[in-house]
Parts: C-alpha cells; sequence; structure tokens
C-alpha cells in the first residue's frame, strides 16, 4: 500500500493543507474498505486526514525536514495497523495519537543529540511559511501586512500550550475535540475554556500595542 510522497515544500500539495471530500463521518467505512484493499478509499483517507496529521506536526515546532519524516512515519505506522485498529471511526484520534508521539521522539533525540543553551537553536521554527500562516494570510490581510506581522508576532509569543492548540484548530476541515485530546494530550472538557483563554490573552496582547 503507498503511502505517499512528501511534496517538495511544507504546504504546497493538496494532503498537506486542505481536506479532500471525505465526511469524518464516513472515515470507519474508507478504513474497513482499504483494510480490503480499496485504493480509492485508502486515497480519501489521506487527503481527508493529512491535514490533521500535518497540524499536530506543525505544532510541535518541528524543522522542515523533521515534520516531513515524521509525516511520513505516521502514515506508514497506519498502513501498518490499519487492519488491527479497533475503533475504526476514530481512525482520526488514532493519527493524531501517534503523531504526538512520533513528534515528540523526534523532540527528544534532538535535545539529547544536540546540548544547546541557545534558545535560537532550542526553539526550532521552519524558514518557510506554515499551512496555519497560510490560512490566516487572506487577502484581506494580505492589503494589511503589517498589522498580520504583528498578529504573527504576538502569537509566537503566546505559552507552547496555546501555540500548539491554536495550531492544531486551525487545521482544514477542523479536527474534533477527540482528536485534538489526541494529539496534545488535553482532555476534551479542557479544551474549549483553554481555547478561550488563548483567545483572550492573544487579543489582550493585540490590544495592549494597538495592533487591533
Amino acid at each position: 500500500m503507498r503511502v505517499g510522497t512528501a511534496p517538495s515544500a511544507a504546504y504546497d500539495d493538496l494532503p498537506y493543507t486542505r481536506g479532500g471530500a471525505v465526511d469524518r463521518a464516513d472515515v470507519g467505512a474508507l478504513v474497513q474498505s482499504a483494510v480490503d484493499g480499496d485504493a480509492a478509499a485508502w486515497k480519501a483517507l489521506v487527503e481527508g486526514l493529512s491535514p490533521l496529521v500535518w497540524s499536530v506536526v506543525r505544532a510541535h515546532r518541528l524543522s522542515d525536514a523533521d515534520a516531513h519524516e515524521v509525516y511520513q512515519t505516521v502514515w506508514f505506522r497506519f498502513a501498518q495497523h490499519l487492519g488491527r485498529i479497533r475503533e475504526p471511526d476514530k481512525a482520526g484520534s488514532w493519527l493524531a495519537s501517534t503523531a504526538r508521539h512520533e513528534s515528540l521522539k523526534v523532540l527528544k533525540s534532538l535535545r539529547r543529540l544536540t546540548p544547546t543553551d541557545d534558545p535560537q537553536l532550542l526553539d526550532r521554527v521552519s524558514e518557510d511559511r506554515t499551512p496555519e500562516e497560510s490560512l490566516l494570510d487572506s487577502e484581506e490581510a494580505a492589503a494589511q501586512s503589517e498589522r498580520v506581522r504583528r498578529l504573527w508576532q504576538e502569537f509566537e509569543e503566546l505559552g507552547d500550550r496555546c501555540r500548539q492548540l491554536l495550531r492544531v484548530l486551525m487545521s482544514t476541515p477542523p479536527p474534533s475535540y477527540q482528536e485534538v485530546s489526541a494529539a496534545l494530550g488535553i482532555a476534551v472538557g479542557s479544551i474549549g475554556p483553554l481555547r478561550q483563554r488563548c483567545l483572550r490573552r492573544l487579543r489582550a496582547r493585540l490590544d495592549a500595542r494597538g495592533a487591533l
């Protein structure tokens, strides 16, 4: 079964940036069909759930090369376990949890192999624009580049938890709270309140700097 080839950039191909026509309610049936060798079902799963996987990977602020590797690993693991997933309709949660696990494994390896006290090296941010940044960079925002720049500047000043949560929630199609929980290890009942606190914090920072 073909897992797929990573595009040349982190967000220039359909599976990375926006979902296909798959309905989350049909995920279980697609998994079953993929187990039976249905290539179209597998393609629908990859196109429909890749934005979720990619948002989780990017939320962990890996380098571009590491992010691509984790993305591919997640889908390879999914293909390996396809016939053994206990709740096929929750395949999105399985993928999100695996993406989180693989991302944390890479981060742990990087800390072990590259000891440093330089915050610029510890906070590995890709030079390329992410899918989430492109999402915010609408036509209206493009006409207000300074406002967009300030928005992302203040966004980067939020705590890690807020940045991760908001990045995952911005994936398209929007993930379910169960998938967000699996991706970030946050209790489902805490996601909504935390999201509101993070947005209020971001708005307060923008207000304080006259960026709204």
